[in-house]
């Protein structure tokens, strides 16, 4: 019987991380896709940091960033008593900095595709900002918020060398899939090896085939 701890603990991971980025993205991708700002590409280029970036690299600068020493991290110290670092918490920051193009740029491209027209029909029918974001913006952008949350739960849920670097290998606590494959890789134990890398392996794919198909799914309904 494998050790369902890692599945678990990246299942949970995964699932913080994307509602947490989810509650961020939606207000950063809608400012991203509507403003004109001089400082849009600064931001666009910052958001889209992880993917061009290794990953030991971030995890290096998070890493001194919760160090007890750092503001980061000392104001963590102060307020929950325990380090950021080498803890399920580091994770899911570490995570949300990793996974934060997988949830902006599938928003961003969705809020764009609606455009202003709508919500400037909803403005003429007095409804407040707000409203029209909530009641006409979300709703038109529905494939894009979904395709945005299955990416990042995928994503997340594969990350190896950013929760290396600031999570190491603590059962319970940091010990996620890819970091059980490496550890029993190491110790020559290649079957369980095999069995979380296939189970992997069968999630990732059944992920993109499930947004393709919804991809499809949806251009079918519109035309």
């Amino acid at each position: 019987m494998p050790d369902l701890g890692p599945v678990l603990l990246s299942l949970h991971l995964a699932a913080v991380t994307t509602v947490i980025l989810l509650v961020i993205g939606v207000p950063m991708a809608y400012w991203l896709a509507t403003t004109k700002a001089r400082l849009k590409p600064v931001v666009e280029a910052v958001t889209a940091l992880p993917l061009v970036l290794p990953p030991t690299v971030i995890g290096f600068y998070l890493l001194i960033l919760m160090n007890p020493s750092a503001p980061l991290g000392a104001a963590w110290v102060s307020l929950t008593g325990g380090t950021l670092s080498f803890s399920f918490s580091g994770l899911v920051f570490a995570s949300a900095i990793y996974s934060l193009p997988f949830m902006v740029q599938p928003l961003q491209s969705a809020f764009e595709a609606v455009g202003r027209g709508p919500m400037e029909a909803a403005a003429t029918l007095r409804a407040s900002r707000l409203d029209a974001i909530w009641n006409v913006l979300l709703p038109q952008s529905a494939r894009g918020i979904l395709t945005a949350c299955v990416l990042t739960f995928a994503h997340t849920i594969g990350e190896f060398g950013v929760v290396l670097m600031v999570g190491g290998n603590i059962p319970e606590r940091t010990r996620v899939i890819s970091i059980a494959i490496y550890e029993h890789v190491e110790s020559v134990e290649y079957a369980e090896a095999h069995i979380l890398s296939a189970g992997l392996l069968v999630f990732s794919f059944v992920t993109l085939v499930g947004v393709y198909a919804l991809n499809r799914s949806y251009r079918l309904r519109v035309s």
